[in-house]
């Protein structure tokens, strides 16, 4: 993928598009969830959200490294843990406040319940104190405190992954295949019950590390061994949806995805390989330059992710459940689009907001300059 300015359209528009998904995916009644990726494969936009984040931690890293030094680039990724931090406490409050009014309005019990309030309200102290040092993870903010471990190992993962790229994903390998032992290890700080075992899901990091870091060379895109590698890769996607949609038709067990079973990894491969292929041929990137609000929500996706927690909760809520048939349908797709609505505009918004109060730094930034030199 082609970086440009330290950024790759194409990662962020699968950005994007992965936090789109997961917003739809967090909605019950959602139609559209019913034709994402899990509907069709073994793995889900979880690896690919994990994945791009190694990717574009190592691009971001590299940047940094490049013009600012190595020190900067250290900071620039302790920073970045306490924003993810910052983001999961508030992730968590929204999640905590929401199932309150829930439960007091006595509506959508089913995501008052999700929510964690019953347990925090019984015993708030202990539930507060709980989420403060991860071992309690409210619903949809359970994917938070792996990326905080992550990001504070960025700064020592990336130089190592670029120096040693076998012995990288080999350490990254041994790791996942003993990652419940590990997590079990753990068990005191509660590790072992988080629904992303860090210890397993590493691995979909550090692959993404390592594409960004060592790019297949473009002689080997143009090969005859590429080629059949791709058509390989085609059939795979099509076997995995064949046993998906015909064998495997009742939900997988949550173990598979809180220690990343084998199964999900080679499907993941597979699908990305795929993925690859039309990025090679520039199909993403000419796709990314008609979506660009799609592009933007891959830019802004911490802020996507929080606010995509609220908007798939006030979807579900506001989309009538007693409904059947083609009026059940509709409505469900109409609940979707208001959420793609929302968090397009969400994006764009903070977009504009972030954008105005960089022309506002800059301007005082040279208005100071102006003045020193008068």
């Amino acid at each position: 993928m082609e970086a440009r300015q330290g950024r790759s359209i194409e990662v962020d528009f699968f950005r994007g598009i992965v936090l789109i998904v997961i917003v739809l995916d967090h909605i019950p009644g959602s139609a559209l969830s019913h034709v994402m990726l899990h509907a069709y494969a073994l793995c889900d936009s979880a690896e690919v959200f994990v994945f791009l984040g190694g990717y574009a931690s190592a691009a971001a890293y590299m940047a940094v490294h490049a013009h600012r030094g190595a020190s900067a680039a250290k900071g620039r990724f302790l920073r970045r843990s306490w924003e993810i931090y910052r983001a999961y406490l508030l992730t968590a409050l929204l999640t905590l406040l929401s199932g309150a009014l829930l439960a007091m309005l006595h509506m959508n019990p089913l995501a008052a319940d999700l929510s964690g309030w019953g347990p925090f309200a019984l015993h708030p102290l202990r539930e507060s104190l709980n989420i403060l040092v991860l071992a309690r993870q409210p619903y949809l903010s359970s994917v938070l405190p792996m990326y905080v471990i992550f990001a504070l190992c960025v700064p020592a993962a990336v130089p190592f992954a670029r120096r040693a790229p076998l012995f990288t994903l080999a350490a990254s390998l041994l790791i996942w295949v003993i990652a419940p032992q590990l997590a079990a290890l753990f068990s005191a700080g509660h590790v072992a019950d988080w629904s992303f075992n860090p210890f397993a899901w590493q691995l979909m990091f550090v692959f993404g590390m390592l594409c960004r870091l060592h790019p297949v060379p473009a002689d080997f895109k143009a090969s005859e061994a590429a080629r059949w590698l791709v058509r390989i890769a085609f059939a795979a996607v099509a076997a995995f949806a064949a046993v998906k949609l015909l064998v495997l038709t009742q939900p997988l067990p949550g173990a598979m995805k809180q220690h990343l079973a084998f199964s999900r990894v080679v499907n993941f491969i597979v699908i990305a390989m795929v993925a690859a292929y039309f990025v090679h041929r520039g199909t993403i990137a000419r796709l990314a330059a008609r979506l660009p609000s799609v592009v933007t929500v891959g830019r802004t996706g911490l802020v996507c992710f929080v606010g995509g927690t609220l908007i798939s909760l006030a979807v579900d809520t506001a989309t009538p459940h007693a409904l059947h048939g083609a009026a059940a349908f509709g409505a469900a797709l109409a609940g979707d689009a208001v959420a793609i609505g929302a968090t397009l505009m969400l994006a764009h918004a903070w977009r504009g907001m972030a954008g105005r109060q960089k022309a506002r730094v800059a301007s005082h930034a040279e208005s100071k300059r102006r003045a020193g030199c008068g």
